[in-house]
């Protein structure tokens, strides 16, 4: 097995843990956190003390500040891909004569991503100032569960506005903050949510295009030399019939590279295709990823001493206002005038 091939397995092994990590990313007390905390504990006693020190500034380092290693990560896993398909599967579609148009998917796919990179990652979020803080204040009103009035951000030093949170990565207040992605190095707030959706589902259809166009063409190849109605000698000296596991073992054995591509890619776009899904949910009920957490934790009461402990406080969500109204929020941030004339 060549280098490039294990190179490749270990991209899908590290994009799989990172990629169902990050989705937990905008938690304050996420399943990365819990589980750097359980293995801490159980490794504890046979890791010598500066070892686990610098293991936890590393983990910190990675996870807890604001790096560009997940972008630089997320440019090799596409330039692995793109390279991958633009070699092999591209020149071999072209010979087996597929259409010019579906081999170019891919790439207008991949300008559509790059293009909604770039504005995701370099638009401002919403972060909130001093000079802005009146206006971001008066947009959207407080629900007293998960919001309150008058709570102040000991960082930054100012009221803390309805559907807002201090980013521990960036240092600053977000309104209608939603997450801090670590693929765009930067938080997911009021200003660039539009922008992260878009990028979100290019790079989902990016993958299950180049996957769709991979598995066409190796279903072509096993069509073309009648390899279903074939035969083959087992261990024992037995001829069988060609089952579905000896057909995946050959093509793994004849295209090697191209079939870690294709479970890379699928692996990618059923992780992708779920995060979109739960993306679009709350785009259609307007809620945001660190909204919907806080709903689910505690019973969403901020003071859950005040409360018996066998009874939960029942949230509504106040800003919903129907689909089409909340796509169009997201799309078109509201501001304080607006609101005032409603």
């Amino acid at each position: 097995m060549d280098f490039l091939t294990l190179f490749v397995i270990y991209l899908c092994c590290v994009l799989a843990t990172v990629a169902l990590l990050c989705a937990c990313s905008g938690r304050k007390e996420g399943f990365l956190a819990r589980s750097v905390s359980g293995a801490s504990q159980i490794l504890s006693s046979v890791i010598p003390a500066q070892l686990r020190s610098a293991t936890h500034r590393a983990l910190h380092r990675l996870f807890h500040t604001r790096s560009c290693l997940f972008v630089g990560l997320h440019v090799t896993l596409q330039a692995a891909v793109y390279g991958e398909y633009t070699w092999e599967v591209f020149v071999y579609c072209w010979e087996l004569q597929f259409p010019l148009l579906l081999l170019l998917l891919p790439y207008l796919l991949l300008a559509g991503n790059v293009g909604c990179f770039l504005l995701c990652s370099r638009a401002d979020p919403g972060i909130i100032t001093k000079s802005n803080h009146a206006s971001l204040v008066e947009i959207y009103a407080y629900d007293g569960v998960l919001f309150q009035n008058g709570i102040l951000c000991p960082t930054c030093n100012v009221e803390k506005p309805a559907r807002s949170k201090h980013c521990s990565f960036c240092g600053v207040c977000v309104q209608r903050f939603d997450h801090h992605c670590v693929w765009v190095n930067n938080c997911i707030g009021a200003f660039n949510v539009r922008y992260f959706l878009l990028y979100l589902f290019t790079l989902t259809a990016t993958a299950a295009t180049v996957a769709i166009v991979t598995t066409a063409l190796l279903v072509q190849v096993v069509l073309l030399s009648d390899m279903m109605h074939g035969s083959y000698i087992d261990d024992q000296g037995q001829e069988r019939a060609v089952e579905l596991l000896f057909l995946i073992q050959h093509l793994f054995l004849t295209f090697p590279r191209i079939v870690f591509m294709l479970g890379f890619v699928l692996l990618l776009t059923l992780i992708l295709g779920a995060y979109c899904c739960f993306s679009l949910y709350l785009a259609f009920t307007n809620q945001t990823s660190n909204e919907w957490y806080k709903s689910r934790r505690d019973g969403c009461s901020h003071h859950p001493t005040l409360r018996p402990p066998d009874r939960r406080v029942a949230y509504k969500n106040i800003y919903s206002k129907g689909v089409w109204m909340n796509l169009k929020e997201i799309f078109k941030p509201p501001t304080a005038l607006e609101r005032k004339k409603k």
